[in-house]
């Protein structure tokens, strides 16, 4: 505990990508010692991994479609939503409101204004999403998971906090562990995931592509995928016809594990997948979703691409030919895989937890801290296959 103990109140829509960093930072200000309190909405309280301290309220957040005539029950859902948060408030007093962007964080960042309560907000893509650019210009810090974000004005960068996003303990304990090691005539281990809307895909390409690879290396594959459980049997015969050994589930509950063995990831770009690839230091072909907003997924990855961490297939190039050819590039020998996850856990961003409580706690405590506005990382050189030394450390830029 660094302090007096405060009340947090924080907020996210239904989904896992602004739920995962919600559960992290309250379970890093619960063990500093503050009481926290969650708002979200029916989807967002059944996803599992909920701290069983962390009571959730729901609230209605209301939605807007594309007809503005949705757009009247939308608002009731919004201002009831508000009152709601005004009562929370009422009775539990917190220091600071924190919004991780969906539906439930725009009537409860709303009603922390009306009520005088400071606000944050946490931006886990690199394009800020709609509901924290909605709130831009009223909060009164943004943290960023990313040095550069889209959508985000100029205006504002004063009160902009580079954290990062934070991950799984699970899979931040990772950090420190090597690359596995990866001879000339070892296994090969790669894991392909993707969510709901982008296993299927992946299914129909990555099976075609990997058959494609060269003799010897196509001998040396254990492909780990998760899949659609309608794909599971297609899936599997595919493997089955090109001889490649194949774990295949819908989920896999050991994912740290899982993750910790593998040479090379492919999948999606989500943000919660690419924190915990450049926690760990893994390389990886990624396919970022098209339809997500503004085109968050390919804005995700262009950071670790750039620093030669993975290598990007917009879907529509994302064929099994282009597959094979981008993975014979990686994996054609050792040192390519070694380089590429150093560069990827160059990337990481480790204490993006504990650097996104200490901003929140400087709100009812101390006056406003600045807190690190670009995340340093410690070098490291032969822990990830590489000789000390080599492979460039990215610095503090400011």
């Amino acid at each position: 505990m660094t302090g007096a103990s405060r009340h947090y109140v924080l907020a996210a829509g239904g989904t896992g990508g602004h739920l995962l960093p919600a559960f992290a930072l309250a379970t890093e200000l619960e063990r500093r010692g503050h009481h926290v309190a969650l708002i979200t909405d029916t989807r967002g309280a059944q996803i599992p991994g909920k701290p069983d301290f962390l009571p959730a309220h729901v609230i209605p957040a209301g939605r807007f479609g594309k007809n503005p005539l949705s757009w009247i029950k939308g608002i009731r859902a919004v201002l009831q939503g508000r009152r709601m948060a005004l009562r929370l408030f009422d009775s539990f007093q917190p220091s600071a409101v924190v919004g991780f962007g969906g539906y439930p964080s725009l009537p409860t960042v709303l009603a922390a204004k009306s009520a005088g309560v400071p606000t944050v907000v946490h931006e886990q893509n690199a394009v800020l999403g709609r509901v924290n650019r909605l709130f831009a210009r009223h909060v009164d810090a943004i943290a960023t998971a990313y040095p550069e974000v889209e959508r985000l004005d100029p205006k504002h960068s004063r009160k902009v906090h580079l954290v990062g996003n934070p991950v799984r303990a699970g899979v931040l304990s990772l950090r420190d562990e090597p690359f596995p090691p990866l001879g000339e005539e070892g296994l090969l281990r790669v894991l392909v995931t993707g969510g709901s809307q982008g296993a299927r895909v992946l299914s129909e390409v990555v099976p075609d592509g990997l058959s494609m690879l060269p003799p010897a290396l196509r001998q040396r594959l254990q492909v780990t995928q998760q899949c659609r459980p309608e794909d599971l049997d297609a899936v599997r015969e595919r493997y089955r016809n090109h001889a490649i050994p194949a774990e295949l589930a819908t989920y896999f509950e050991d994912m740290s594990a899982r993750l910790a063995d593998a040479h090379l990831f492919i999948g999606r770009a989500g943000a919660s997948t690419i924190a915990e690839l450049t926690a760990v230091g893994r390389p990886a072909i990624l396919i970022p979703l098209p339809i997500a907003t503004d085109d968050h997924q390919a804005a995700n990855a262009r950071e670790l691409a750039k620093a030669g961490g993975a290598r990007v297939i917009r879907q529509e190039r994302f064929n099994a030919k282009e597959l094979a050819k981008q993975i014979k590039a990686l994996a054609d020998n050792p040192q390519g895989l070694g380089r590429a996850a150093h560069a990827a856990w160059n990337c990481g961003r480790p204490r993006a937890v504990e650097d996104l409580a200490d901003l929140v706690e400087s709100f009812g405590g101390a006056d406003m801290m600045d807190v690190i506005r670009v995340g340093g990382n410690n070098a490291r050189g032969a822990s990830q296959g590489l000789p000390a030394g080599q492979g460039a450390v990215r610095e503090s830029a400011e």
